[in-house]
């Protein structure tokens, strides 16, 4: 029950999905959060929910793709709590289209989220990180990220595009004790696999059945993967990632 004990996260996108069950469990297991979200109301919500159960949070309202709110929301996380030990990079958007229909404004929106908001991230909370000499970042990828899906160049480009900065920002940090690792999940059940589903035309025991294992994964699936790479038990872990999937990419 203490296995981030002290530790103080910050995770965007925590108002839902993975990432409201992530900041749960880690605050469960002893972090202080800060959840952030652009979503005025599920980020409150996730926060309540963990003070209903015991643990200490806070909510700061967040548009990831903007460098102004994240200088914002780490001077704000930084007076509630002190500076973060833990980033988690969750925040992200789902598209599925052919390349070829794809309008360029909904390409560009997308690596916004995807892609700039991580890269915000690692700029404005891995140097409080350096300084103390420790840290971990948690990026969230993709399966699309490591193989290709028809419908999915933009997404893939992005998750890809985390996969391989990730590795850049471990090697960089390495010497600090700041640790960066992605996470590969493969559909989880969410508002994105309701959306994948809508989109392709497929109810979801079509996606469950894409999977070896017989089912798509949970968001709690995820979450335990996030604190395994939040807490010391990863500590030789970097520029690694992990691939939750289901046997998706073993086929």
């Amino acid at each position: 029950m203490d296995r981030v004990g002290g530790k103080i996260v910050l995770i965007t996108g925590a108002g839902h999905g993975i990432g409201q069950k992530t900041a749960e469990l880690l605050a469960n297991e002893g972090a202080r959060v800060a959840v952030t979200d652009i979503d005025e109301k599920a980020g409150p919500a996730t926060v309540d929910r963990i003070a209903d159960a015991g643990g200490e949070a806070a909510f700061f309202q967040h548009d990831v793709t903007s460098e102004t709110d994240w200088m914002r929301v780490v001077e704000e996380v930084q007076a509630t709590f002190g500076n973060p030990d833990v980033l988690v990079n969750n925040a992200g958007v789902y598209h599925i289209e052919p390349v070829d229909e794809m309008d360029v404004d909904d390409w560009r929106a997308l690596m916004d989220v995807n892609v700039t908001g991580v890269f915000l991230g690692l700029k404005h909370c891995t140097p409080l990180m350096r300084k103390q000499g420790r840290g971990s970042v948690v990026n969230l990828s993709s399966v699309a990220g490591l193989v290709g899906v028809s419908g999915h160049t933009c997404y893939g480009a992005s998750k890809g595009a985390v996969r391989t900065m990730t590795k850049d920002a471990a090697i960089e940090l390495a010497d600090a004790g700041v640790r960066v690792n992605s996470l590969h999940p493969a559909y989880i059940d969410t508002q994105m696999a309701d959306y994948g589903a809508e989109t392709l035309g497929a109810p979801k025991e079509e996606l469950d059945a894409m999977h070896p294992i017989g089912h798509m994964g949970e968001p709690e699936d995820v979450a335990y993967a996030v604190l395994y790479l939040a807490s010391d038990e990863s500590k030789f872990m970097t520029g690694s990632e992990m691939v939750l999937d289901g046997g998706l990419t073993a086929q």
